[in-house]
């Protein structure tokens, strides 16, 4: 392979190196002698890289991943180098990535010569702060998840992670998210892939994901199994239960994990035969519509033992998700929670015209849901939580505004492990051993040292976002308004969260759908 090439190029440049130089000092060459300090010198930084515990990137590839740091430090610092278009278009900036690392190592985040963001042009946003700021105690900013139908409800962090299967990632990937989500007391969704011995090693709190391929609770022929499922939701770290309708990033497809990435292990997990590629279904064969969907919830609720259950879209038709709310009026039967995730969400894989054409986007689904659960009087009973492109304090702020009650960061918590965005998920060859089956590249996660990362890039996220609130005169999450944050729309016209996302009712009072509101 050619990532296994790369990796022994450099041992095998020291080896020919080192013995050109032996054997023209022993000749008596003066090439010998002038080449000594270039052999050693290379010899002793390929073996501090391999030894070396603290970066995966250098540990696989000793010497030749440091080309990598040195382009990013020569970067001109331009504009460009500190925004760019994510895959999806939508702005993304490397001064977010960089506060992610920063974070994540504990170390100073300020920026010297203020705002780099161009304020003027349309897509820029900000919060109103208050002359008199308060005090936010960032250990108070936490969410109770579980209706009065839960007989076990869970403290949640407003910042967890989201969803990654073991298989899509390694298992010292796994160790050090859940580590990090023990130490820090937020919680871990498994992914679709099952629970793994990693998800419960080190105790974290778990949100078990159940997708239409019902990894860890199907039987031999692909079913879901109320017994196998009864026996895993057991666990004393599974605290909440989230059935996948769909994801952000590829909604209305099911999932993938290749066949170089089903070893036995992860076959065993899944309930699945190894060595071959494992389709998830688009659809779920439990239910097929809104009532079976919330009495298949409630089948989980009472097979779980009294734990929370919700689902988690990514919204596509409004009228369908108004059906589900009628559903629920009538026959009384809640979930604990929504998890809304946005068609900006990301994956290792997924088809083109999925991840750029297919689903609503975060805030506009968002802003639907709530206003639809308000509307039916159903939003006392259910929390919401948000999935797509969530980093910063600020952004949690703004899901908060609209009427979320936590979060999800999947892209956020990579960063903190080690990601550098090498785009090869998919592919088995993820240089820093994050999204891979090969143990020569995941063995260099050190899970040790990542896992307080993860633990430290939450605590600091949730501490600036205590800070935002109190600058802004929140004193707790549920009074964060959205006339409090706006956007430039245009070079000249400045709205606010709650003129753009506001209730939009029809004259009957209904909500309207998103292809409603220009003629209404």
């Amino acid at each position: 392979m050619n990532h296994r090439i790369a990796r022994w190029a450099v041992y095998f440049l020291c080896l020919v190196l080192d013995i050109t130089v032996a054997v023209g000092i022993y000749r008596g060459y003066l090439s010998g002698w002038i080449l000594l300090p270039v052999a050693v010198g290379l010899t002793i930084l390929t073996l501090y890289d391999r030894f070396q515990r603290t970066h995966a990137l250098l540990r696989n590839y000793p010497a030749l991943g440091r080309l990598r740091y040195l382009l990013e430090n020569i970067r001109p610092e331009m504009r460009q180098y500190f925004f760019e278009s994510d895959t999806d278009g939508r702005p993304f900036s490397r001064r977010q990535r960089s506060v992610v690392y920063q974070r994540a190592k504990d170390v100073k985040q300020t920026v010297a010569f203020g705002a780099l963001a161009d304020m003027y042009e349309p897509g820029y946003e900000w919060a109103s702060h208050t002359a008199f700021p308060v005090k936010v105690k960032p250990e108070a900013l936490r969410v109770t998840i579980g209706n009065e139908q839960c007989s076990q409800p869970y403290d949640a962090s407003l910042l967890n992670i989201s969803a990654m299967s073991y298989g899509a990632l390694s298992k010292t990937a796994v160790l050090s998210l859940n580590g990090g989500a023990q130490i820090g007391e937020f919680a871990h969704n498994t992914g679709e892939g099952g629970i793994s011995p990693y998800h419960l090693e080190n105790g974290g709190a778990l949100i078990w994901q159940i997708g239409t391929g019902y990894f860890g609770c199907r039987d031999e022929a692909g079913n879901f199994s109320p017994a196998v499922f009864e026996a895993a939701a057991a666990a004393p770290s599974v605290k909440m239960i989230e059935l996948k309708l769909s994801q952000g990033a590829k909604p209305g497809k099911g999932g993938v994990l290749p066949a170089a990435k089903n070893t036995p292990e992860i076959a065993a997990i899944r309930k699945v035969k190894p060595g071959v590629s494992v389709l998830s279904p688009a659809a779920h064969t439990a239910f097929s519509n809104e009532y079976e969907m919330l009495a298949f919830l409630q089948q989980m609720r009472k097979l779980s033992g009294g734990k929370p259950v919700g689902f988690k879209l990514c919204v596509g038709r409004a009228d369908e998700f108004e059906r589900i709310c009628t559903a629920m009026v009538n026959t009384g039967i809640y979930p604990d929670f929504i998890t809304v995730d946005g068609a900006e969400g990301g994956t290792g894989a997924a088809p083109l015209e999925f991840t750029d054409s297919i689903g609503m986007p975060l805030y506009d689904a968002l802003a639907m849901v709530v206003n639809m659960l308000k509307h039916y009087n159903l939003k006392k009973h259910i929390r919401i939580l948000a999935s797509g492109k969530i980093i910063t304090g600020f952004d949690i702020m703004k899901v908060l505004a609209l009427g979320a009650d936590a979060a999800y960061s999947a892209r956020g918590m990579m960063l903190a492990l080690g990601c550098i965005q090498a785009l090869q998920c998919d592919s088995g060859s993820c240089p820093v051993g994050v999204a891979t089956q090969d143990p020569t590249l995941y063995r260099g996660v050190n899970v040790a040292d990542k896992r307080i990362r993860v633990a430290n890039y939450h605590r600091n996220t949730i501490y600036a976002l205590a800070e935002l609130m109190g600058a802004c005169g929140f004193t707790s999450a549920e009074k964060v308004q959205p006339e409090a944050l706006f956007r430039r729309v245009t070079r000249t016209d400045i709205r606010s969260y709650a003129e753009i996302y506001g209730p939009r009712l029809s004259k009957a009072g209904a909500p309207l759908y998103p292809e409603q509101i220009a003629h209404n």
